[in-house]
């Protein structure tokens, strides 16, 4: 039979079969020794073939095949730095939910996230999420943010998951697709979904007040199949996205308003670092280019990055605000 993976357990794999019938499923032993690069081999989303099993009380599958991914996201495993966690497979289209406080969403973050979708070919779009909470300042920060990312070309949509702002415009976005939701723990991720289709009840937690660090609610992805003809992947909240598998020229390529310049620098393998005539560097200097953009890029240039700690975050936003003013 043949069906995709609706949850990862790390051990058992819930897959919804060709018959819409759900499958408990376990894989061969085999997929462990291939060489994959994943601390998991088989990720939500995956297209598997299974065999029945039914030694066992109720009727499970043995997972013999897996397809191939049309793409899949990526973060750095918690526990072995070295190897990578697939959070999904063949998604459609990715939102990052961004919050201007409680918590922050540091730039840093966001450009880390709008590399790996650009690397692997899947549409990102902004959502900034939390817009009831925000008062003068906070709603010039988060338009001025809106403006950098429009500018470059990625969709922003602002929205408010406790009184029901943007959601329509968010669910035209989603039909027909397999949507994934990702940001850090605490950006309302499960009450985004539960205002988008309430039936799921996804648990929800408070931020903790001593740190604003929201409390990990999501143990593992799920993908759900939602009433408007749309499935969304619920993950795990992240504090941190690695380069993964990048060579140092390729990096520029995922940075579209620099991409759309590199032919103009002088030298074809610029690094728009401390190469005469680099046309990035020019467009920096004339505010053509975001100055927070810009040190994302050298931050990712210089592989710094490892996961960020809270005490990255202030810092973070203390440059881009910096920045910003200059």
């Amino acid at each position: 039979m043949t069906g995709i993976v609706y949850k990862s357990t790390g051990s058992w794999y819930v897959v919804k079969a060709e018959d819409n019938q759900f499958y408990n499923c376990r894989i061969k032993g085999k997929f462990r020794i291939k060489g994959i690069k994943s601390t998991n081999p088989i990720a939500v989303g995956d297209v598997v073939d299974f065999d029945l099993d039914e030694t066992v009380d109720e009727v499970n599958g043995v997972i013999t095949n897996i397809h191939d991914r049309k793409n899949y996201v990526v973060r750095k495993s918690v526990n072995l730095s070295k190897q990578t966690h697939i959070l999904a497979s063949n998604v459609d289209i990715i939102f990052l939910i961004v919050t201007i406080n409680n918590p922050v969403t540091t730039t840093s973050f966001i450009d880390r996230f709008l590399v790996t979708a650009e690397a692997y070919g899947i549409e990102a779009v902004l959502l900034f999420n939390k817009i009831d909470t925000f008062d003068e300042a906070t709603t010039d920060e988060q338009l001025y943010l809106q403006y950098i990312y429009s500018k470059i070309g990625y969709k922003c949509l602002r929205v408010s998951a406790t009184e029901s702002k943007g959601l329509d415009a968010l669910k035209e976005m989603m039909v027909g697709k397999t949507s994934i939701f990702s940001g850090h723990s605490g950006v309302g991720k499960s009450t985004l979904v539960n205002a988008i289709e309430p039936t799921l009840n996804l648990k929800t937690k408070e931020i903790s007040d001593a740190h604003s660090q929201g409390q990990h609610t999501t143990t593992f992805a799920e993908m759900f199949d939602l009433s408007f003809n749309a499935k969304i992947i619920d993950t795990p909240g992240i504090r941190g996205y690695g380069m993964i598998d990048m060579d140092k020229h390729e990096i520029t390529d995922y940075f579209p308003e620099f991409f759309a310049l590199k032919e103009n620098c002088k030298f074809n393998n610029c690094l728009h670092k401390e190469e005469p005539n680099c046309a990035v560097k020019e467009a920096l200097d004339n505010d053509e280019i975001a100055w927070s953009r810009y040190n994302s890029y050298l931050k990712i240039l210089e592989g710094d990055d490892e996961h960020y700690r809270n005490d990255n975050f202030e810092a973070d936003r203390k440059a881009s605000d910096e920045s910003r003013k200059s």
